[in-house]
């Protein structure tokens, strides 16, 4: 039974996923693409805190260069928005290796302080180059391709380009240089021992998560039309970290438990206070307490017990 318990849950969030658009309201749909945008997100920041020991708060100003960069293109320029698309990726991805190059040869609070800085650096260009990003009043009237205008068709792009990501991360975290990620996390002497070059294989896989976090910035610019400073402030990196918290460090599939989680509790408790920051952080002191490991392996652990149970 255990052995086919993953498989059917698999196939039913699946079938979920496709009848969406079919069975739920139209903000009910925004919301469930908004969770697999930020759960997107949150599977870049695990890539580097679950599988290279680094915590990153510098992801943020990555996610929004890539939505800055397509609003830029597409709503200022009048460019092709496909066009806006590979250059907001690409973009990204240049913004994540200069954070990765500056920042891999630190550890720790360190790094964590390091990559917060060079985070504010891309939030005080943003916020005075107005000329350019807007400043506070942003970027507005980001349109979608026509390809993909209908609310229908994008949410299942959405759908299909985040399952495309989530599945190239999975393979990225089981290769061989993702395995030579875990061992830097567990030992970084030992790896250097062993002859490999910790800082430069830090900076590529810091590389390789901002692009999977400028892949997520694209499709949140094109869900809200709209880009502002907040896409790149420190709050935007605290929320993805968060969401990978709540979820479980290392599990990957955690970053899209704590995005639910984190987005249906903020739209929730947001109806009825204005003080619903407060009840999320009161929840997720009581995660640390209660569920260090994150809902998702909690909620394995949990699994485990039953099953443990049942065949004794």
């Amino acid at each position: 039974m255990r052995k086919f318990a993953k498989p059917i849950l698999f196939a039913m969030l699946a079938l979920f996923l496709l009848a969406v658009p079919f069975f739920v309201s139209e903000y009910s749909k925004t919301l469930v693409t908004e969770i697999l945008i930020y759960g997107l997100y949150a599977m870049s920041i695990d890539i580097l805190a679950g599988f290279a020991g680094r915590t990153s708060l510098g992801h943020g100003a990555i996610f929004g260069t890539a939505g800055y960069i397509v609003a830029y293109t597409v709503a200022t320029v009048g460019g092709d928005p496909w066009l806006g698309v590979v250059l907001g990726i690409l973009g990204a991805t240049l913004v994540a290796a200069i954070f990765g190059a500056l920042a891999v040869r630190t550890s720790g609070v360190y790094f964590l302080l390091l990559t917060l800085a060079l985070g504010m650096v891309v939030w005080g260009v943003v916020f005075r180059w107005t000329s350019i990003t807007g400043a506070e009043n942003g970027i507005r009237g980001v349109g979608r391709p026509d390809l993909i205008k209908d609310p229908i068709v994008f949410y299942y792009f959405v759908l299909g380009v985040v399952l495309l990501m989530v599945g190239a991360i999975v393979r990225f975290v089981h290769s061989p240089f993702g395995q030579a990620l875990r061992g830097i996390k567990e030992s970084p002497t030992r790896m250097r021992t062993l002859g490999y070059n910790v800082p430069l294989m830090l900076a590529i896989g810091f590389t390789v998560s901002g692009m999977f976090a400028g892949v997520a910035g694209v499709l949140a610019v094109f869900q809200n039309n709209f880009v502002s400073p907040n896409s790149v402030a420190l709050a935007q990196s605290t929320q993805g970290l968060l969401m990978v918290i709540l979820g479980g460090v290392g599990t990957l599939w955690g970053g899209f438990v704590g995005a639910a989680a984190i987005i249906l509790l903020q739209n929730f408790f947001s109806f009825y206070t204005e003080r619903w920051a407060s009840i999320l952080g009161l929840i997720f002191i009581l995660t640390m307490l209660f569920a260090p490991e994150g809902l998702l392996g909690k909620g394995r652990l949990i699994l485990q017990r039953v099953f443990k149970r049942s065949n004794s």
